[in-house]
Parts: C-alpha cells; sequence; structure tokens
C-alpha cells in the first residue's frame, strides 16, 4: 500500500466497508466544528476504523466517508454513546437534511495511472 496524498485514507486492499454521510449544515455552528473534530479523534479509536475522507462546500453541503474493516466494527461505532449524541446534535441543531449510505468495497484503484 503506497502512502495517498493529503485528504486521502490510506486503505488496506478491498473487501471493507464505507459509511458514506452525506448532509447539508444549517448556520449557524452551535459547536458543530469542535463535536466533528471530537468524533474523528473518537472514531479513529475504534477497532475496525479504517481512515475518513471528508469535503464540504461553500453552500454547506458535504461528504463524509469513513472507513471499516467489517460490518461488526461499524455497527459498534454506531453504538457508541458519544457517537450516538452527536447523531442526535445533528438532527436538532446542525443538519437541514442528511443521507447515511453504507457500501461493501469490493475493488478500489488509485491514480493518477489508475487500473
Amino acid at each position: 500500500m503506497s502512502i495517498p496524498p493529503p485528504g486521502f485514507a490510506p486503505l488496506p486492499d478491498p473487501p471493507y466497508y464505507a459509511v458514506i454521510f452525506a448532509s447539508l449544515r444549517s448556520a449557524p455552528d452551535y459547536g458543530y466544528g469542535a463535536m466533528a473534530a471530537e468524533m474523528a479523534a473518537l472514531a479513529a479509536q475504534q477497532p475496525g476504523y479504517l481512515g475518513v475522507e471528508s469535503a464540504r462546500d461553500g453552500t454547506g453541503f458535504g461528504l463524509t466517508v469513513s472507513y471499516w474493516a467489517d460490518e461488526t466494527a461499524l455497527i459498534a461505532w454506531k453504538a457508541v454513546a458519544k457517537h450516538q449524541l452527536a447523531q442526535r446534535l445533528g438532527k436538532d441543531r446542525w443538519y437541514l437534511h442528511y443521507a447515511l449510505r453504507v457500501a461493501k468495497v469490493e475493488r478500489q484503484y488509485e491514480g493518477p495511472e489508475g487500473r
């Protein structure tokens, strides 16, 4: 596995799982930045965590993809109490809309050379 450029998660060969979280933020911040940083640090401590990639544009639309070794690991992450609090606050304070999708990654390619 080569070292990816900044912003890309260093991932093993598949299979593994991706949790894709798309969101549209509301304003103002109401502590979102601090909680997002805390969740990133907490997720990284969980068994089976592989990495995260995240971006947000100027309109408030964002994508965060977290990667997990197996389904057991991502289910355990969903059950972490502090993460559940962050989910509730997201619904109550931070998101105008969100969508969460879980996918099993079976192939991956990197480039610029690609496959």
